[in-house]
């Protein structure tokens, strides 16, 4: 792990239209520019656009939605924007079938409920809600590790734990 520049964080998610974009917009939010966000999902299940429910989350809690349409993580890879100091998951099934990540990241599980996938909109846009404030908790500590002094293995294992918050 580099003692400077700029933290990469990729988040996974199945669709990459609402956990993973919560996340992406949360950390360019609170990160400053310490960070670098991204995020993408399984070429298989890909969504064409991004959530609305995240769109409503992220509108009440005054933060951007990442720019662009939901990116596919071969296409990160492609483009070498795949290279990342951390890749955090967003659902364990992801987790088992994403490819190997260049560089060798730091990879975390941090499993939230696919609240995209309830069908019912009112459901759907509190579990956004919901899941934006759980991510801000978590990114709010992860922001605050000492990751650019830090012992890499104590660091991995800090990060791997927030995923465990509730």
């Amino acid at each position: 792990m580099s003692t400077v520049g700029t933290v990469r964080v990729i988040f996974v998610s199945k669709r990459n239209s609402l956990r993973s974009v919560l996340a992406q917009a949360c950390l360019e939010h609170i990160g400053g520019e310490r960070f670098a966000a991204l995020s993408c999902g399984s070429p298989k299940h890909l969504a064409s656009e991004i959530h609305p429910a995240a769109l409503g989350a992220l509108a009440s809690a005054r933060m951007r939605p990442p720019l662009g349409i939901p990116t596919s993580w071969e296409k990160l890879k492609e483009q070498a924007a795949g290279r990342a100091t951390f890749i955090i998951t967003l659902d364990d099934k992801t987790f088992e079938e994403q490819p190997a990540w260049p560089g060798q990241p730091d990879t975390a599980l941090w499993s939230m409920p696919d609240v995209a996938a309830l069908g019912d909109p009112e459901k759907t846009a509190y579990g956004a809600i919901q899941a934006l404030y759980a991510l801000r908790r978590r990114l709010e500590l992860f922001v605050n590790l000492p990751l650019a002094k830090g012992d890499r293995v104590s660091l991995r294992a800090d990060v791997r734990d927030l995923g465990t918050m509730r």
